[in-house]
Order: C-alpha cells, then structure tokens, then sequence
C-alpha cells in the first residue's frame, strides 16, 4: 500500500514495523496539548486557561487528569504544579483541588487510583531549624517528598505518606535518626543529595500496583525508584509496622543507586531517573516496569525493562537491583530531564525524549517510528482506536 501523507515531524515512518494508534503529545508546561495519529496529523487539541504542570492524560471517561499551576506559587522548584484538575473533553473543569501554600506545593505526577481517588505528589517544607535537629547537614530549609491521596467526592485528604517519617543520618551522632544509613536500606539517608535549593529529592513520577497495593515513585536525585506500602493507614505511614508488609512506610524496595544507600553490592543503573511505568492487563510484559534512565554521566538515555521481584526483599549489603529484560538506546536518544516511555498493545514501546518528541521501537530495537515536534514534551501516552478513552471522546 501505499505511503500516507506524512507531516514534516514525521521523520521514520516504517509501515510494517509501527503499531495504529494515537500518541498524547504533553507539553512541558505549556497551555495546550495534542492527540496526534502516526501520520503526524492532531486529531483534538486542548487548551489550558493555565499552564500545566506536568502530568496529564486521558481517562477511561475522556476526561483529562493533570496537574497545573497556579498564578502565585511560594516556591517553585523545577516540574512544581499547585492544582490537580479533571477537566471535561472540552477543557472545562469537571474537579480541581488546588494544593499549595508556603510550606507545600503539589508538583509533577497525578494518578487516578482504582478507588476513584487521586494520588499525586507534593513537596513540604521542613524549616532550616527543624531539619538540622534532625540530622540534617544544611542550613537552609529542605522539600522532601510526600504522597496525598484525595477523595474526589469530599476533597478530604485521605491518605499521606512523609518520605520525613523514614529518615536516617550519619552527620551527628548526638541527634535523632542517627544510624548506619548501610545497615538500614529500608530508610533514607536525609544527606544524601543537598543542592542549594533545598529541594533535595525531586521526585518526578509515580505508578500504582493494585495487586501488591503499592506505589512506585521515581526520585530524580538519589536516581532510584522508591516502593511504598499504600495499605497502610496514615497512622502506619508515620511509622515501621503496619499494613500489608508490616514495614508502616519504610521502604519496600528500592532500586537504581545502591550508592545511594552505602551498598556495596549491585550495580549503579540510573544517573536521573523518570517515569515509573508498571506494564499490566494486557500490555505486553505485564509485572514489569519500564523506567526511562536519563544517563546524565553519558549524555545518553536508556529506556530499561525490569523484572520487578514478587516478594519484595531489601537486605543491607545485598545485591537488590532487578533483572533487566530489555532496554533500548541509541546515541541521538538523550535528555537529561523530564522523558519517559509506555508500551504499546503490539508489544513495541513509545518513547518520549523530552527536548525532542517521540520515538516507536519494536521487541528487536528497530525505530518504527520518530516524531520530531517542536518544545519540550513531558511524556507520551499511547492509545488504541478502540480504547474506551478514545471512545468516549467521540473521534470515532
């Protein structure tokens, strides 16, 4: 058959190789963004009355969840958001819950839970004073993470989980949390990454695992992926007992940087890390993970696929990381920032390179496909014609 129209982004276009669907183009930032077919061609566009602040995509409804930014925010560290927002298919907004204040600001990653609530997350301020009591070698204020679950229904906060609860340092052994960060990779070394900012985690992504009820989060700055029991109650969250894994919200599982907690076993995968991505349901790979590895120490990026372990087992001196079962690189596939990447039902994988666009690769590594639009794109997000979001946007 045939070669169809192309547009001038379409640079590889390879009819044998490409799987046909639908690519959400998200703009980094910005106050639109585009469901664009293979050919090149914007299918709908959205415009935003505020620019986003990084996530967004299409639910089962075809409604859009994202995060975006206020007009004010008090502070504002790369990725910052302020305002979780579904928005009806003609941009209108359905729900908003605006998150931010002087001591914290949603930012980067939203996900719809299959409760119906809202998963995102935020960063909070701990004062210069509070976090030095702590152990903290830094004489500013710093924004760890935390995770707020919201109900859609009574915009109560439901759930929380403070990456501070779980803290441990080396700096001083007369203050609290004091302890072999080595022998405790359940905890978080406070001191490990201290930029001048304060922003000292910068977590950029997050993914829900209903089987094991977890969370996976990507933190840019001990380039790791984190695992969190979400079974716990709030209460449990604080602290080391409780839930499903009886660990409260230590961690898990963490794997990327054995650097990062004193091992010295195991091989170091992520210099910046983004994009978390469980494969499931039918996606090709299904319990694995797709991570996009930023490769900041090579400036070149890999997309990995893990074998994420059933049980989860984090022992000091261990070697933790997972199996690798596929990757992809190339040396034109580098940005050191945003970027990620999903697979699709054919079984080849959509990549988004942040300052470029998007690139399909098949099981074998051949480029199906290339995209090269114009800006920054946060991720994409592949769908299928016949996929109920599609659907119930009425491109059909």
């Amino acid at each position: 058959p045939p070669t169809p129209e192309l547009t001038d982004e379409v640079i590889v276009y390879e009819p044998t190789l490409i799987e046909n669907s639908l690519v959400l183009v998200v703009n980094n930032g910005g106050t639109t963004s585009s469901l664009i077919n293979k050919e090149g061609e914007s299918l709908l566009t959205w415009n935003f009355d505020s620019n986003l602040g990084n996530d967004l995509e299409i639910l089962s409804n075809g409604k859009l969840l994202g995060m975006f930014k206020p007009n004010n925010p008090f502070f504002t560290f790369g990725g910052y958001g302020g305002i979780v927002k579904i928005l009806n298919s003609d941009s209108s907004v359905f729900w908003e819950f605006p998150h931010y204040s002087p001591n914290y600001i949603a930012h980067h990653d939203v996900e719809m839970l299959p409760n119906g609530n809202v998963l995102f997350l935020v960063w909070e301020k701990i004062e210069t004073n509070i976090a030095q009591q702590a152990g903290v070698n830094f004489s500013a204020p710093i924004y760890p993470e935390k995770l707020i679950e919201v109900n859609l229904t009574s915009n109560e906060i439901v759930w929380e989980w403070r990456s501070w609860n779980h803290i441990i340092q080396e700096f001083d052994s007369n203050l609290p949390n004091y302890g072999s960060v080595q022998n405790n990779p359940q905890l978080i070394n406070i001191n490990y990454s201290l930029p001048d900012n304060g922003d000292i985690m910068h977590a950029n992504g997050i993914d829900y695992d209903e089987e094991k009820d977890v969370i996976y989060m990507s933190v840019n700055f001990f380039s790791e992926v984190w695992v969190i029991d979400h079974s716990t109650t709030t209460q449990e969250a604080a602290t080391d007992t409780g839930g499903n894994y009886n660990k409260g919200g230590n961690l898990l599982y963490r794997f990327g940087n054995p650097e990062a907690y004193n091992n010295t076993l195991g091989d170091r995968i992520f210099y910046n890390n983004h994009f978390p991505n469980l494969l499931e349901g039918d996606e090709p790979g299904a319990g694995n993970m797709l991570v996009y590895g930023n490769g900041n120490n090579i400036e070149q990026s890999t997309v990995f696929e893990f074998q994420i372990p059933e049980i989860f087992n984090l022992s000091p001196n261990t070697n933790n990381e997972p199996a690798v079962v596929w990757s992809f690189t190339d040396p034109d596939l580098f940005h050191g920032r945003i970027s990620g990447a999903v697979r699709l039902k054919n079984g080849n994988t959509l990549i988004c390179e942040g300052d470029y666009g998007y690139w399909e690769v098949t099981p074998s590594n051949e480029i199906a496909w290339k995209w090269n639009g114009e800006g920054n794109f946060w991720r994409g997000y592949g769908y299928n014609l016949d996929d109920e979001a599609i659907i119930n946007l009425g491109l059909n």
